[in-house]
């Protein structure tokens, strides 16, 4: 008689298990789960942007939808539908159709009609390359064709003297001017403890303003606070052994601070929040941080192109004028690169190096 075998059958060794094809989908899901939570929220929100822009694009040039992977062809349309460059007859020319543009602006995908700058499009291109990226498919954004394009549009606008857009920094002239327009209305209390706490604290981003909250505020002495900045955009990871979380809030930041804490009444959560007059309501957006910064820079008549971003560069500048070492600097703001804040320290330090004064009468 032939034996039956004992062998448990691959059913019965699953029951109540997942199979590797279905550990595989879970974990996948999960992986997604963790990059969606450890991405910033502004770098979530700009992503998702910038694939509905690519889905829109790709339904009105081509009348399809977009699937992935995105030939290779398409990608280097759509850079030639958006970056500007000289035809043989010397004008400025881009290829995206009239008619196209006009549609992306009316389903609210483009802010207005025209060409982009080249930021704009690599950031574009660099999403959708990330797109690709995570479902481990071929990436038609580092073809050769794509970045060769991408590096002569560069070339190409420096030649036309086109440069960087950045915005106006907030040194201290600046700052005083805008803090003269902050009254002692709740309104002008919470904007001075702002602006002097973005300013004073290292330059801090806008976003990292909007998430302050008290449970990271220190009282140190009379006049000093230590803000920790567990999470910014440069260490997403949180605080490392390399990292210096403590920024002092001292002196008139300080008072400023404790003004603001004292007038609303605050003592746990977001620190900088909305207002209804004399209501105080959820925290402020880093748009909103934004907001006020240009509004009190408009109010205090200064020209120039204001936002969150400058007191950031401001506080660089501003520190190399009056000859603050750069380790200095960069032990506040939490930059890791050099290069990334040597502009705005080279631009604070230009008029002082002693280097210019050759001709100066002994």
């Amino acid at each position: 008689m032939k034996q039956i075998s004992t062998i448990p059958t691959l059913a019965e060794t699953t029951s109540g298990m997942a199979l590797p094809v279905q550990l595989a989908q879970q974990a996948a899901d999960a992986v997604r789960e963790l990059l969606a939570e450890a991405a910033a929220e502004n770098t979530t929100r700009s992503y998702a942007s910038a694939l509905r822009y690519w889905a829109g694009w790709h339904q009105a040039r081509y009348g399809i939808e977009l699937t992935l992977p995105v030939p290779e062809a398409a990608v280097l349309q759509f850079v030639v539908d958006h970056v500007i460059r000289r035809n043989a007859d010397g004008d400025l020319a881009w290829e995206l159709p009239p008619t196209v543009d006009q549609t992306l602006v009316t389903a609210g995908l483009k802010a207005k009609l025209g060409a982009w700058t080249l930021s704009t499009v690599r950031h574009r291109v660099a999403v959708l390359s990330t797109a690709h990226r995570l479902k481990q498919l071929p990436n038609p954004c580092e073809q050769p064709s794509i970045r060769t394009v991408l590096s002569r549009a560069a070339r190409a606008a420096v030649k036309r003297g086109e440069r960087p857009r950045k915005k106006t920094a907030i040194t201290l002239a600046e700052l005083e001017a805008m803090l003269a327009t902050c009254d002692d209305s709740l309104e002008g209390v919470r904007d001075r403890a702002l602006l002097c706490f973005g300013f004073a604290s290292g330059g801090r981003r806008r976003s990292e303003i909007a998430a302050a909250d008290m449970r990271d505020l220190k009282r140190i002495g009379d006049k000093g606070y230590l803000y920790r900045l567990e999470h910014s955009k440069t260490q997403q990871a949180g605080v490392t052994a390399n990292s210096t979380p403590d920024k002092p809030v001292l002196d008139r930041a300080a008072l400023a601070l404790e003004d603001w804490l004292e007038a609303s009444g605050i003592t746990e959560g977001a620190i900088f929040r909305r207002l209804w007059k004399r209501r105080i309501g959820p925290a402020l957006s880093p748009a909103a941080v934004g907001e006020i910064v240009q509004r009190r820079a408009q109010q205090a008549g200064l020209e120039g192109d204001f936002g969150g971003h400058s007191l950031r560069s401001g506080f660089v500048t501003e520190a190399s004028r009056q000859g603050v070492a750069l380790p200095a600097i960069m032990q506040l703001t939490e930059h890791r690169s050099v290069s990334s804040v040597i502009g705005y320290f080279q631009t604070g330090g230009a008029s002082a190096n002693p280097a210019a004064r050759l001709l100066e009468d002994s």
